[in-house]
């Protein structure tokens, strides 16, 4: 068996998709935010 050698890992799949999931939190944050307020405000 290799010695392991530490940081010689290709990530870039990894960081790509983590990436990816950052963006879509944010926008689905954004846009559950926009929707309580647009609730909030066609209520009253």
């Amino acid at each position: 068996m290799a010695e392991h050698k530490h940081g010689s890992m290709d990530i870039r799949e990894q960081e790509k998709t983590f990436a990816a999931f950052i963006r879509f939190s944010a926008w689905g944050a954004a846009i559950s935010i926009g929707v309580l307020i647009f609730m909030a405000l066609a209520n009253a």
